[in-house]
């Protein structure tokens, strides 16, 4: 599912991996490394991977967005942590404008030399004590 709405809603994204490295990813990093929280209709529709201080992923299903979906899956994270951080790309205005919404605020630009998709990102960050 995070590729094909990857695919869809962020274009302009290089395809670095092949489906089966991230299969591998997923299930050798993420699964490990987060709490990891789905939404589910007839399937699953949305997914939440955090762990201590970070969001490492928010996927809604294309079809899905704009039911709460995406704002119950991280009411989760917020419920659970008192301080959550995460990078969203530049470009994807719609993810920031959400987690703006959210009570997120932005701590840093970067021209995106550091991430792999070499796209200017952003940093957010969140605390329950709003500072």
């Amino acid at each position: 599912m995070s590729a094909r709405v990857r695919a869809a809603k962020l274009p302009y994204l290089p395809r670095l991996h092949t489906p089966e490295e991230d299969i591998e990813f997923f299930g050798g990093h993420v699964m490990r490394s987060c709490s990891v929280w789905i939404a589910a209709a007839e399937r699953i529709v949305g997914f939440i991977a955090f762990r201590t201080g970070w969001v490492d992923h928010l996927y809604v299903d294309l079809g899905y967005d704009r039911r709460g979906i995406g704002s119950a899956l991280l009411a989760k994270a917020m419920a659970t942590e008192s301080y959550l951080q995460l990078w969203a790309f530049r470009r994807n205005e719609s993810a920031i404008a959400f987690y703006l919404r959210k009570g997120f605020a932005p701590v840093r630009e970067t021209d995106g030399s550091d991430n792999e998709e070499r796209e200017p990102d952003v940093l957010l960050a969140w605390s329950k004590t709003g500072g």
